[in-house]
């Protein structure tokens, strides 16, 4: 095969689900934005959707139109980016429910939708998305006389369970929702972690679930295996790859792999990232380039057909180290040139 092969367990993701809401004595939704985080949307929610989520959270009413298709209609899908311009139509037919921003955000919700059900994001310090506090001050009493069925906001550092802002949005949290009577959530992953003074009425995990930090328990949920098209054999002295950026110190063997960059194995991670053949590592070396990397593979008594750069032995995020990013970045970015093979229960 010319091309990668992308296994993706789906019962290890609905596994990783059901642990992250164990840990709560609230609802757990599942966001699903980036097409399922990359790993294909309708595939990652209908698995979800046996698992028992019931609610479901992408960034923009397109998705949200493409996941109801996939899902068809009982399960809520909320919409991060709330009610755009032109998105009304969409909204109704889909049945989402926008998670309103702004006031003008509201004045157009009510101007298009009426009667139609919405949420509303608080601003508790992020500053990204959300209503600030003036805003919500504002906006409160109108938003509690319509269809109002959510209130959220986001923990900007819940990564990092010692930083103060945790608490701070905690607090502003409480203050901004105080007396609301509509659900309310504040965590995603990470905040599930900091325990349920974070959990209120509904959580939201997302990168947890594919296997990323800071689940540190998750399930593995990937497996990417890489097609060797040719190996040689590189003399002391010989170069390897674009720039002769690598050097052969010793007699090298060279194995040449059907990905790049263009596969979302972004050029950065360089000579820092591995393979796997087994359990034993095979450094790459010389530049990523857009369709093949290479590696030294001259301590295998043998070279498989395909190696393996995300699996058990690495994950998304110690890939995403080599190259200074995180794993949400790999993640999201894995190719569709990939042959991909769905594993678990209906796939």
């Amino acid at each position: 095969m010319g091309t990668g092969t992308l296994q993706i367990d789906l019962d290890a993701m609905a596994a990783n689900w059901a642990a992250l809401d164990a840990m709560t004595a609230c609802e757990s939704a599942a966001v699903v934005k980036a097409d399922g985080y990359g790993l294909g949307v309708t595939q990652v929610a209908r698995r979800l959707a046996r698992a028992g989520a019931r609610r479901f959270f992408v960034a923009s009413a397109e998705e949200g139109a493409t996941l109801r298709k996939a899902l068809g209609p009982g399960p809520d899908i909320f919409v991060f980016s709330g009610h755009m311009a032109g998105d009304a139509s969409i909204i109704r037919a889909a049945g989402l429910i926008p998670m309103l921003n702004s006031p003008e955000q509201l004045v157009r919700h009510r101007e298009n939708l009426s009667d139609a059900t919405f949420g509303v994001q608080l601003d508790t310090g992020m500053n990204r998305l959300g209503m600030e506090p003036a805003d919500w001050s504002a906006c409160r009493g109108i938003a509690e006389t319509g269809a109002l069925t959510l209130v959220i906001s986001h923990l900007a550092c819940a990564d990092d369970p010692d930083h103060a802002q945790n608490k701070a949005q905690l607090a502003q949290f409480h203050a901004m929702t105080q007396g609301v009577s509509a659900p309310r959530s504040l965590s995603a992953t990470g905040g599930m972690l900091l325990g349920r003074d974070y959990h209120f009425d509904l959580c939201r995990p997302g990168i947890g679930l594919y296997g990323g930090a800071p689940f540190r328990d998750a399930s593995p949920v990937l497996r990417l295996s890489l097609s060797v098209i040719q190996t040689r054999d590189v003399a002391v002295g010989e170069t390897v790859g674009y720039s002769a950026a690598w050097i052969a110190q010793t007699p090298t063997r060279i194995a040449t792999l059907s990905a790049g960059y263009a596969d979302g194995l972004i050029r950065a991670m360089g000579a820092r990232a591995r393979v796997f053949s087994g359990a034993t590592p095979c450094p790459v070396i010389g530049r990523v380039s857009m369709d093949l990397l290479t590696v030294d593979v001259s301590h295998l008594d043998a070279v498989p057909e395909a190696l393996d750069i995300l699996g058990p032995h690495q994950g998304v995020d110690e890939l995403a180290d080599a190259a200074g990013t995180i794993g949400y970045e790999i993640l999201t970015a894995l190719g569709h040139r990939y042959a991909r093979d769905y594993r678990g229960v209906g796939s």
